[in-house]
């Protein structure tokens, strides 16, 4: 079948890695109708959510069960410039739905562009009302060449006002931990599941809200493509959000920690290794003094299982 002609301006333009499958790329990247976006060589096609059924061509709704009628995605060219990981890169051109169509994002040359963009496109990000209160998108930090990436839960309230992740007493007590268990900081990337600091305050405090599941699923496309690009021998799941993100679902932290789960993030390509342990500041809650270096000790053996995975 002949590749379908290129779309009529106006357009927006995405960069991302391949393939997002099952993950949904959120309304901020201009195809808030899109479930799925699935990629088979040079042949793409887009599945619209339930009963949405408008046209990303700008015609009429599509017919059918639900609007659920498949339809073909026009897309860009594959760019497989992406230097010394081999990346694959591809640039989609789709109408903005559900807001005007925004500047169009340039392919990228390297894995440093790519993050780039990346970080840049989060900061503007709308796919949840997360970013209302908070004072601004907290994306992940790291070499891009990170052989371990730690994803943690969401910013907390000295990350939200630094904009960087893992910077107050949780990121302290990782770094520690780090070193007391022979892990390099500098061969580690280290993000959050939900890129905005969820709160609620209390006179001058803002004491911190779990993030709900909607929550995770919209911050999903962001973390997937930061483990996309970075292409880590292994995710570190730091506590049940993280695990939900990374996973796909709510799962158990306790019947899955202390072992490397084969392909655990399986909505990234390639497939990821996952890793499960408890989150710092679990650590820091705990109010016996005796538990708390127990529970610490049991985080270095984690942590020390992970280094002999990576091979530190």
């Amino acid at each position: 079948m002949a590749r379908p002609n290129p779309l009529p301006e106006p357009v927006t333009t995405i960069t991302c890695s391949a393939s997002p499958s099952s993950i949904d790329p959120a309304p901020q990247i201009g195809l808030a109708n899109i479930a799925q976006i699935a990629i088979s060589s040079r042949r793409y096609t887009a599945r619209p959510c339930r009963g949405r059924g408008r046209s990303t061509s700008g015609g009429s709704p599509d017919r059918g069960s639900a609007g659920n009628k498949r339809r073909k995605l026009r897309v860009g060219r594959v760019d497989s410039s992406l230097g010394e990981r081999d990346d694959t890169m591809v640039t989609i051109h789709a109408r903005s739905i559900d807001r005007p169509a925004r500047r169009a994002m340039p392919r990228a040359r390297s894995a440093a562009e790519a993050w780039s963009i990346l970080r840049d496109e989060a900061a503007s990000c709308r796919a949840c009302d997360l970013w209302r209160p908070a004072t601004q998108t907290v994306f992940g930090e790291g070499p891009l060449k990170a052989d371990v990436i730690f994803v943690g839960e969401q910013p907390g309230d000295q990350e939200d006002i630094a904009g960087r992740p893992f910077v107050g007493p949780a990121g302290a007590m990782l770094d520690k931990a780090l070193i007391e268990a022979g892990i390099e900081r500098e061969r580690t990337y280290v993000t959050n599941a939900v890129k905005h600091f969820k709160f609620a305050p209390r006179g001058k405090r803002r004491l911190h809200q779990k993030p709900n599941a909607g929550e995770i699923k919209a911050c999903r496309w962001w973390l997937a493509q930061e483990i996309g690009t970075i292409r880590p021998k292994l995710a570190v799941a730091l506590g049940a959000t993280a695990l939900q993100s990374l996973a796909g679902k709510a799962t158990s932290i306790t019947k899955l920690r202390g072992a490397v789960i084969p392909q655990g993030v399986r909505d990234v390509d390639p497939p990821t290794d996952l890793f499960v342990t408890v989150h710092p500041s679990y650590l820091l809650r705990l109010p016996d003094r005796e538990a708390r270096a127990r529970e610490y000790q049991r985080f270095l053996e984690d942590l020390r299982k992970i280094a002999a995975h990576i091979g530190t």
